[in-house]
């Protein structure tokens, strides 16, 4: 699904179907922020002094748990308060990695809170060229949920289990394991398990009246299935991966506009870094901005034990764990949703990061920084 056109005011109420978490499916709005100067570490040839080297930057999330350093990021005034006088930031909504990476491509957002496999995709389809991942957000936070009847692999074979989108991060995950277990899928929702792609906020309503068996999810949608439409955890995806550390989100750039604006993208993980700062030393009070920042942009209240639930399956981290988003386009490429050799051409892995102004953040901050793969 495509972002709605950005408009204003950013807290206008918008339309969404009421889960327990109050999320919505795609939503769209701006606030204003304003320059400052440029870290220390801005490289050369870039503006220097009170104005940074662009009026505006337009940044994608997804209103889910996953994403919540943006959230926070935006309640709390982070993203604004680094970015200063002058620099207007505009915000957009998105339901799936595969609507976000389009906008990206296409040039409606600049920087986006994504997955790994729409990232690959992305990266891959533009031959290496488009788009450079900056930062990680967050690991875990995703399962999948399903009826209490089904308790091992074999009891999904004819079952209908929804994921967010064909070739997102959690569709990846379950045609993976799916194939681990032995059981067939394909793109077109046939084989011994009928995949559905579709909204998160219409899986939720779709298991609780029955007409899905289950679905991979991220958070806090698998939480929702649990609470409130007696699911239960078939697979919690940490458990598939070394030491349950797997990026299930990070954070990408145009790659243009990282080259003619890298201290504005630095200034947005300044924000972010603020963010996960926040997560790490407050965690009642960070919960409590994303609680927020997500009833702002859905008009419904946020039930806080619900997101508390939630937050305990996921991991918030600078650090985009490049070696998990490799595994994850070898199971892309697995199940046939990915030309690896195509990725590889494209520079894999090494060409993919560029992580020099997330290091600029960190080191501003006073923080460790991140090995560049």
């Amino acid at each position: 699904m495509s972002p709605r056109p950005l408009r204003r005011p950013r807290r206008a109420a918008l339309a969404a179907i009421l889960t327990t978490a109050a999320l919505v499916t795609a939503a769209c709005g701006h606030s204003s922020a304003t320059s400052a100067k440029p870290s220390a570490g801005t490289p050369a040839g870039l503006a220097t002094g009170s104005k940074l080297s662009t009026n505006s930057v337009k940044l994608g999330f997804f209103p889910n748990i996953t994403h919540a350093p943006a959230l926070i990021a935006i309640h709390d005034g982070l993203f604004t308060k680094a970015l200063g006088d002058g620099v207007k930031l505009t915000t957009a909504t998105f339901n799936a990695g595969t609507d976000a990476i389009q906008a990206v491509l296409t040039g409606a957002i600049d920087i986006s809170y994504i997955g790994p496999n729409p990232t690959i995709n992305g990266f891959s389809q533009s031959h290496g060229q488009a788009v450079r991942v900056i930062a990680g957000a967050a690991s875990g936070g995703a399962a999948l949920v399903v009826k209490p009847t089904i308790t091992t692999a074999a009891d999904l074979k004819g079952k209908k289990i929804a994921t967010p989108s064909l070739g997102n991060t959690q569709d990846v995950a379950l045609r993976y394991w799916l194939k681990q277990q032995g059981l067939a899928t394909d793109p077109r929702g046939g084989g011994d398990v009928h995949i559905v792609p579709e909204k998160n906020s219409v899986t939720t309503q779709a298991f609780a009246q029955g007409a899905i068996d289950g679905a991979w999810v991220p958070e806090p949608y698998a939480t929702t299935l649990v609470r409130k439409s007696g699911g239960h955890v078939l697979v919690d995806e940490r458990t598939l991966w070394p030491q349950g550390r797997f990026v299930t989100t990070n954070i990408i750039v145009r790659t243009d506009f990282l080259t003619k604006h890298a201290d504005v993208v630095e200034k947005i993980l300044e924000g972010h870094v603020a963010a996960l700062a926040k997560i790490h030393q407050d965690p009642a009070g960070a919960q409590a901005s994303f609680n927020a920042e997500l009833a702002s942009l859905t008009g419904q209240e946020v039930k806080a034990e619900a997101t508390a639930a939630a937050w305990k399956n996921l991991e918030f981290t600078a650090d985009p764990l490049p070696a998990t988003l490799l595994a994850s386009a070898q199971h892309a490429s697995d199940v046939g949703l990915l030309d690896l050799a195509q990725f590889t051409a494209a520079g894999g892995v090494h060409a993919l990061y560029d992580l020099a102004p997330l290091n600029q953040a960190l080191a501003a901050a006073g923080q460790p920084e991140v090995t560049q793969p």
